[in-house]
């Protein structure tokens, strides 16, 4: 469809602020304790999220049970906690160091269904990025046998520091995301794998890191686990890591050059041994995506998705500063969902669409995508005639902005159409002034994307109408440094809720159009479009 085509609404929308504040503040106040699923907090945030898809006028659009929809599907999440005390310690040369929890590195609990971890003595190796990609003609373990050992590897991919080089300069790819390499050292049978920790290079800082990993976690339900992890999974300290190099001889920061190139090599870090001790705890947990659905009038098997996660960290562990324990998740992600739920009133008293429209508040999503996984897996309404899938996550809290973005590269011609309305309300496109973040691979559209469906993740601009650029890069730190999965990312009555509004009215628009006609395509290219065109005889 020609830009100048582009449907918009027929009447000016009406988006309150307010509203959108309201959301925010109940679903990150202190009452739903950080919505964490498979708690008490999630019953609290699904019946709230129900109760405002119902005020909204939307249908059911979950599951169907004994002939009738729901509002729900069910998520089955396997759990997996630290329990009891964790010993953990290095023997270098002889020497035996204690690493603490949370303060040296953060282990995640084994995600193989095993009840203890007791290893002892296991040969440390550096393995680069931990990176095979035959495409790139690029190989981190030159045949090296992990079996028995841990493997020790630097978070992003081999171009991040050069910004130039065969996997996409700054821009990140999906080598360089910590899952990635946990997957690839379960290829290999490794007994276990530390990325080291470096702020830059993975877009988020160590308490990030620890509120992310030292307390339960969780992944899909799998016939074999071992298949996708490693008994031993966690981060290390940068600084940790560097004076463990130089205990066993070793130059980390030659080795990391090194890394960037080709001609890296597996190096033992000769002497120096992994011992580790603890309990695990694993069950099967039911959690719930939230759906809500209108049906379309004249395509009512074709669909147009938005979607945003509900689920936050819930309460960390207690320690010793007796701080602030809920992590509340105002802006992450309580911001989309209150974009999700203001979406379903505007289309819920606006003349319905020819396709439906379903509006999925998912699970799990803090957790490693999950609750979108399993809706990709298990879908309610089918891949192949699904239009196109908007992700909100993490929306704008500083006022209005001048331009517009996407989390990630959205190579597909959604991102065009979005560009056109933008500019139609008088703003530009900004690309992801952060792609070595790998943020394409970390929000809930990615997993409907790798299976064909065109998607992307709304991103509000830095360009502020109150502060310009500047302004908005300094919020955007300071958030990702101060706040992002830490208790500091609650409400505040200084938030500036304008710009959420104004970009809540841009992301309708897109929806009406996707909703009325046409399928959008990806780019010429793209690791997707292959997948998809494979279903187009589905599509009319």
């Amino acid at each position: 469809m020609a830009a100048s085509a582009l449907p918009l609404a027929a009447a000016p929308l009406k988006v309150d602020p307010a509203r959108l504040s309201i959301d925010v503040k109940l679903l990150s106040s202190d009452a739903f304790e950080g919505r964490e699923p498979a708690t008490r907090a999630e019953k609290r945030t699904v019946l709230y999220i129900i109760d405002r898809m119902k005020e909204a006028g939307l249908q059911p659009g979950g599951t169907v049970v004994q002939g009738r929809r729901g509002w729900t599907q069910d998520v089955p999440l396997a759990k997996f906690s630290i329990a009891g005390p964790l010993t953990l310690s290095l023997t270098v040369g002889g020497r035996s160091q204690t690493l603490a929890q949370g303060q040296q590195v953060a282990i995640r609990a084994a995600q193989t269904n095993i009840d203890q971890v007791a290893v002892q003595n296991a040969p440390l190796v550096f393995v680069g990025y931990g990176v095979e990609a035959p495409e790139r003609k690029w190989d981190d373990f030159k045949g090296i046998d992990l079996h028995g050992k841990v493997a020790v590897v630097l978070v992003n991919d081999p171009d991040f520091a050069t910004g130039v080089g065969d996997f996409g300069g700054k821009a990140m790819t999906y080598y360089g995301r910590w899952t990635y390499k946990y997957e690839e050292a379960a290829r290999r049978g490794a007994l276990g794998m530390l990325i080291v920790h470096d702020t830059a290079a993975a877009a988020y800082g160590w308490a990030t890191v620890v509120n992310s990993n030292a307390d339960a976690v969780y992944d899909i339900v799998r016939t074999d686990p071992a298949q996708t992890h490693v008994p031993i999974e966690g981060w290390i300290q940068h600084d940790v890591a560097v004076a463990l190099f130089k205990q066993a001889g070793l130059d980390f920061e030659a080795l990391a050059k090194l890394a960037q190139t080709r001609e890296f090599k597996p190096v033992t870090l000769g002497g120096a041994t992994l011992n580790a001790a603890y309990r695990v705890k694993h069950e099967v947990v039911m959690s719930k995506n939230v759906l809500g659905r209108l049906p379309g009038t004249t395509k009512p098997d074709e669909t147009l998705i938005y979607s945003a996660h509900w689920d936050h960290f819930g309460i960390r562990p207690a320690d010793a500063s007796g701080g602030d324990r809920i992590l509340n998740g105002a802006v992450d992600n309580g911001t989309g969902v209150a974009a999700l739920l203001e979406l379903g009133r505007l289309f819920g008293s606006a003349p319905r669409t020819a396709r439906s429209v379903v509006f999925i508040a998912t699970t799990g999503e803090e957790r490693g995508l999950l609750g979108s996984e399993y809706y990709a897996t298990n879908p309610v309404y089918p891949l192949e005639t699904t239009v196109a899938d908007i992700n909100m996550d993490i929306m704008g809290v500083y006022g209005p902005t001048k331009d517009v973005s996407t989390f990630g590269s959205a190579e597909n011609t959604l991102l065009d159409d979005l560009v056109e309305l933008a500019r139609v309300q008088g703003r530009s496109y900004t690309p992801d002034p952060s792609p070595e973040a790998g943020h394409f691979f970390r929000s809930d559209h990615f997993s409907l994307a790798k299976r064909g469906v065109p998607a992307l993740s709304f991103s509000p601009g830095d360009d502020l109408v109150n502060g310009g650029v500047s302004a908005g890069r300094a919020h955007r730190e300071d958030y990702f440094v101060h706040r992002y999965h830490q208790p500091g990312d609650e409400w505040t009555p200084s938030m500036d809720f304008r710009g959420e509004a104004l970009d809540v009215k841009l992301v309708y628009n897109l929806g009406r159009k996707l909703a009325t006609s046409g399928w959008p395509q990806w780019s010429a290219g793209n690791e997707f479009k292959e997948i998809r065109d494979k279903s187009q005889s589905q599509r009319h």
